[in-house]
Parts: structure tokens; C-alpha cells; sequence
């Protein structure tokens, strides 16, 4: 392809405001955008300039595994963004490139393979059970999310962190600071400072241990030399931070399931379709607010035509590359037939989430608790008047009004 006709493919800077959307509803910017091109280009609420957009399925999955397109060189850059605040920690995992980013990983992949996994099964089962216990001994109506979707999530990543229970509480408040942006800089970043500061102490303290936990495996690594304290305590905020997420995932999850009765009286009625449900979940909705970090491509690429040039920053959509229609046909239909599913709910690639085999347990233990204990459950307000979080990065229901 010629310089002339590449320069001529160039498309247009749209300005994308991400407001706050109601329920699951797609982004309708994200599908216009989809529809003008696989590379277009965006403009977001904060930082400087534009950035490429990708939408594609193929593409996403090409930009995430590709070592020309990189996120260490995004730390000098004020990219376009949705985060009003943007101060990362030098070495964070997530602004690594292999091979750093590599060595980071590999430090706690033990606590997220699915023997690691499972080692927290039946201790999370029961925790769940406990949790419905309680909301059904108070009785109806009650806040689904209060009751279970919260304190759930928190509890499973605090027993996968090896954070005591006592600390759970002050784990929650410090990421809801973090992950909102509606607070300003300064309350989410002395949040962030408040748990550095925690994870330091506690991986500090485990120098030499041989626990199957992550902040052991983390002080052992450090206690190895293998990797920096700073590097561990980043490793261990992004992975307790992500934890949380299962809260909006499953809040949208039982919002669809309860706004849409037939889906969940399938799930109920064949309980063996579930895990391949859960999947369809995880790839129908919508869990983020516009995209997440970018990357900054280190030399001169084509991506259908288009010449992205180094030194620009480049976004994905894994939203968008979910409702790919050349990969899921009818992607706007919740299948629960839907096979093969190769969605990117947790990503692609080096970058790809630690803690997707997590999530997933965490979905189904949900939904077989949740359905098969509270059979009458239903929302005890219309689908619309479920009031969801505002200013959030990740999207999810603030409460979640059920009777039964």
C-alpha cells in the first residue's frame, strides 16, 4: 500500500464523553465508532491530543500480543483518557513490557493457575453460603448488592491476597476511592498511598515464608531477590483493586438475570449450561466505562490501512471486539448456546487479567447460590429505576433493590 493512499485512510478525531449510561446499555459512541472503521481515532475527557482506536476483534488481539505496540513508554505521556487523575507507579505491572513484565507475573502465577484457584473453593463456598444465610435470615426485601455481591468479591481476593479478615473493610474502602472518579485526584491517590503502604508492611512481613497466598508468594520472591519490594506492592494493589471488579460484573450480571426472567429460569431449570452461560455474560455486557490504558507504538505499524506511526497511543476495545459480528454472530443477543466463545472480557495477550479463572469461579458460585437458594427472587423496583454508580471507571449497579 502506497504513503498516498494510507495518509488518505486517516479518519477524523471524534470526541468520545463517556457519560454515565444507564443499566447494560452499549455505549452508543462506541457504536458508531465501530461502525466508521476498524481504526479510528478518539479524543477523551482528560489528558492531552488523541489516540487510535481499535475495535476489531482480530485487531484487539493483534495490538495486545504485539511487542511493537508498548505500555512502559505511556508513563511519560499525558494520553488521552477517561481518568481525570493519572500518576502511575513507576514499575506498576500494568506499564510493563516483558521481559520485566514477565518476571513480575511469573512471581505470583501460583495463587491464579486452577490448582491456586481451587484452593480457595470451598472456603469461598462457604462464605457465600453465610452471606445468603444472613440475607435470607433478615428476610425481604433486600440490597442484593449490600447483602452479597459486595462483601463476596472482597472476602475471595482478601483469602486469595492472604489479607486477614479484620483488614477487609479498609481493603474496600481504599479501591472504591481508587476506581472512582468523581472524588479528584487527591482523595483517590492518598487511597492508593494508604494501601501501598499496607501491602508494603504485610509482604515485608513475609520474607521468608512458604505460603500458597499471593502477598507470601510475593515476599518470598522479595526475599529471593527476584523482584523489588516496590514491584510486589504494585502487583499486590492492581490484583486486590481487580478483585472488587466481580462486584459490577455480577451486579450487571443478576441486573440482566432479574430484568430478564426467562434467562434466569433457564439457568435454574439446566444448571449444566451454566458455566457456558457465565461466558456469554462475561462477553455480553458491558463492564467498563470507554477504554482502559493505552499503549504507545514503538515502531511504524499498518493496521488495515491504517499507519499508525510511532509514538502514537493506541486503545483497544475489548467491548467492542465482544459484539464483533464477524466472530459472534447476532452479538447483541444473549446465546446461551453461543460455542465457540473466544470473547476478551479479561483481555489478550502479555497484559492478559491474572484473575480471569478467579472471576469465573467466583460467577458460578454466585449464580448457583443465588438462583438455586432464593428461587422467588426477583428486583423489587423496574429494570430502570436500579440506580447505577456514577463517575465509575467500571460500570455496575450501586444497589440492587430484590424481594422474594
Amino acid at each position: 500500500m502506497s504513503e498516498e493512499t494510507i495518509s488518505q485512510s486517516v479518519p477524523p478525531v471524534r470526541d468520545w464523553p463517556a457519560v454515565d449510561l444507564p443499566g447494560s446499555d452499549f455505549d452508543p459512541v462506541l457504536t458508531e465508532l465501530m461502525r466508521e472503521g476498524p481504526v479510528t481515532r478518539i479524543s477523551l475527557p482528560n489528558g492531552e491530543g488523541w489516540a487510535w482506536l481499535v475495535t476489531r476483534h482480530d485487531d484487539v488481539r493483534l495490538v495486545t500480543n504485539d511487542p511493537r505496540f508498548g505500555r512502559e513508554a505511556v508513563m511519560d505521556r499525558q494520553v488521552t483518557r477517561l481518568a481525570p487523575h493519572f500518576i502511575p507507579a513507576r514499575g506498576a505491572v500494568g506499564f510493563l513490557d516483558p521481559p520485566d513484565h514477565t518476571r513480575l507475573r511469573r512471581s505470583v502465577a501460583a495463587a491464579f493457575t486452577a490448582r491456586g484457584v481451587e484452593r480457595v473453593r470451598e472456603r469461598s463456598r462457604g462464605m457465600l453460603d453465610e452471606l445468603v444465610d444472613a440475607m435470607l435470615k433478615a428476610g425481604p426485601p433486600a440490597d442484593l448488592t449490600e447483602a452479597v455481591l459486595s462483601p463476596f468479591p472482597i472476602a475471595v481476593i482478601c483469602e486469595l491476597m492472604g489479607v486477614p479478615a479484620t483488614d477487609r473493610h479498609a481493603m474496600h474502602t481504599w479501591t472504591q476511592l481508587i476506581l472512582s472518579s468523581s472524588h479528584g485526584a487527591e482523595v483517590s491517590e492518598r487511597a492508593k498511598n494508604d494501601m501501598n503502604t499496607y501491602f508494603s508492611d504485610l509482604i515485608g512481613l513475609r520474607s521468608d515464608s512458604t505460603g500458597e497466598d499471593v502477598t507470601s508468594l510475593l515476599g518470598a520472591a522479595v526475599g529471593r531477590d527476584e523482584i523489588t519490594l516496590a514491584e510486589a506492592v504494585g502487583l499486590a494493589v492492581l490484583l486486590q483493586i481487580g478483585g472488587e471488579a466481580v462486584t459490577n460484573n455480577s451486579g450487571q450480571m443478576f441486573h440482566l438475570l432479574l430484568s430478564r426472567p426467562e434467562l434466569a429460569e433457564r439457568l435454574r431449570s439446566e444448571p449444566e449450561i451454566r458455566p457456558r452461560a457465565i461466558d456469554e455474560l462475561l462477553r455480553w455486557i458491558p463492564h467498563r466505562n470507554a477504554v482502559g490504558l493505552s499503549r504507545i507504538a514503538l515502531e511504524d505499524v499498518d493496521v488495515k490501512g491504517v499507519r499508525i506511526r510511532a509514538g502514537d497511543a493506541v486503545y483497544v476495545s475489548y467491548l467492542a471486539a465482544n459484539r464483533d459480528p464477524e466472530v459472534f454472530p447476532d452479538p447483541d443477543t444473549v446465546d446461551f448456546e453461543r460455542s465457540p466463545n473466544p470473547h476478551v472480557s479479561f483481555g489478550f495477550g502479555p497484559h492478559y487479567c491474572p484473575g480471569g479463572m478467579l472471576a469465573r469461579l467466583e460467577s458460578e458460585l454466585l449464580v448457583d447460590a443465588v438462583l438455586d437458594r432464593v428461587p422467588g427472587l426477583k428486583l423489587s423496583v423496574a429494570p430502570e429505576d436500579v440506580p447505577f454508580k456514577k463517575g465509575a471507571l467500571i460500570r455496575g449497579p450501586e444497589a440492587l433493590p430484590v424481594t422474594w
